[in-house]
């Protein structure tokens, strides 16, 4: 079985693709769609901004990819849209004769990525209830011409978007099977259930499991490495849930940064706005929750937070189910507990209390689309304005996202007074010896955790402690 998708209406049949070939690759080479334009091959500048549709119920849910990290395979089953798919016969959408006209485009290169994320806006693809700035985050202009792109996304707010057609393409274009397919010596699957996920890793327990591809993509992208054999979890519907509940939240293996966004943003603000700065719209449209925590970066956003937040995994093999506390799935730089054939099935997170104090803070260079050069997250329990637990956990500081023990310590059983604070600050610097990197030294991470366990102080005290905090007052 190849790859089969939908490009304008029209089915593109690929028969024996190379599953780490990526769809701008195919999309600018043998489909001729030379709109779509290849910036950083990483996911970062969104010069390589494509629509894709898949069905959800009875509707084409679209959303904002980066086409130079995404696999074939992955587009199995789906509709794709590219800026030529906007203008028929030359004629350019309102979108692009508003960009036209009032000077958005000065060398263009960034253009088609500029008019792809704001179409996706525009036409209620998702994460479209997003501030304007927040929908092109994930787009880079090296001309700084971002005033005019984001008065043209302002003046063209919306613009209807008729799917039935796509819809009944959609409808028999997958099917039921699962598919699969190989390539000289790899092999790639996509099952369609976790049952079938089960059975293809009990018989494959080395191969790469791939949700979203925001990071393995790179390691083909930049890392040319060779992948074997890859289980594409995209379509395994019964992984997509969101349960919340009293209790908490726990989300499935297969959902999306952009769809859990406002179910995390309810459980605490913070999280909210650690969501928003996770890579662009782009990144956050394929990322999962899960797949972020089971790769094992040492600086991805999510684990730090919920690991403050005593988040627990439940993973699943053809031996069963097992659960553990997040912070003991991580062992070591590159490892993890996570057994051959085994794979996340979802994480649940604890609804903070009234008496627990929730803070998380991301230090990096640039504000958006930027990789943490050190994550906080802190939850305190405070009751008659004493400690009773505490909770600190860090990514960037460590091999793996870690708690801080000797901070905790520091915490627990003392009033929530200044000093406290103080004493904690110091006993955190003790807790970890970071390694210095583009994105910071030892010195400056350190220098750096401190501040932000000061930075909760201060917020809960009422100060303003960053510009949007200054904003918000």
């Amino acid at each position: 079985m190849g790859v089969r998708f939908l490009l304008d209406g029209k089915v593109v049949e690929l028969a024996a693709p190379d599953p780490t070939d990526t769809l701008l690759e195919t999309l600018r080479g043998p489909l001729r769609r030379t709109g779509t334009k290849e910036g950083c091959a990483e996911g970062d500048c969104g010069a390589c901004t494509v629509l894709v549709g898949e069905l959800r119920g009875e509707a084409v849910q679209w959303r904002a990819v980066n086409a130079c990290i995404f696999f074939l395979p992955m587009v199995h089953g789906k509709a794709v849209m590219t800026v030529e798919s906007l203008a028929p016969g030359g004629r350019l959408n309102p979108l692009q004769a508003c960009m036209a006209a009032n000077g958005s485009s000065q060398c263009g290169f960034c253009t088609p990525g500029f008019v792809m994320s704001l179409h996706g806006r525009a036409m209620g693809a998702l994460g479209s209830r997003l501030p304007l700035v927040d929908a092109i985050a994930g787009n880079l202009c090296r001309c700084t011409g971002y005033g005019p792109i984001l008065e043209a996304g302002a003046a063209v707010p919306s613009l209807a978007q008729d799917d039935g057609a796509v819809l009944d393409a959609l409808a028999g274009l997958a099917g039921d099977v699962m598919a699969t397919g190989s390539f000289e010596k790899r092999q790639w699957f996509v099952p369609r259930s976790s049952d079938e996920l089960v059975v293809v890793l009990a018989e494959h327990p080395e191969a790469r499991i791939v949700a979203g591809a925001t990071d393995v993509g790179l390691w083909v992208t930049k890392g040319l490495r060779d992948l074997d054999c890859l289980v594409f979890i995209g379509d395994v519907a019964d992984l997509k849930f969101i349960e919340e509940t009293a209790e908490g939240l726990r989300i499935g293996a297969g959902v999306r940064y952009a769809e859990a966004h406002g179910a995390l943003a309810r459980l605490h603000t913070d999280l909210g706005e650690l969501l928003r700065r996770i890579g662009g719209l782009q990144v956050r449209s394929s990322a999962t929750v899960c797949g972020n925590i089971a790769n094992g970066s040492p600086i991805g956003d999510g684990p730090p937070a919920l690991i403050a937040l005593g988040a627990e995994l439940t993973l699943r093999s053809a031996a069963g189910r097992r659960a553990m506390s997040l912070e003991d799935y991580f062992l070591d730089y590159g490892k993890q507990d996570r057994r051959p054939g085994e794979f996340v099935e979802s994480v649940f997170v604890p609804r903070p209390s009234p008496n627990n104090v929730v803070h998380i803070s991301k230090l990096s260079r640039r504000f958006d689309s930027d990789i943490s050069a050190v994550l906080g997250a802190f939850t305190l329990t405070v009751e008659a304005d004493k400690i009773t637990a505490a909770r600190v956990a860090f990514g960037g500081m460590a091999a793996t996202p870690r708690r801080a023990g000797g901070c905790e310590a520091a915490l627990v059983g003392q009033p929530f007074a200044e000093s406290t604070i103080a004493a904690a600050t110091e006993a955190l610097k003790a807790d970890f010896s970071p390694l210095t990197d583009v994105r910071g030294s030892a010195a400056y991470r350190i220098e750096a955790a401190a501040a932000l366990l000061w930075r909760l102080w201060h917020r809960e005290q009422g100060v303003a402690v960053s510009v949007l905090d200054v904003e918000a007052c």
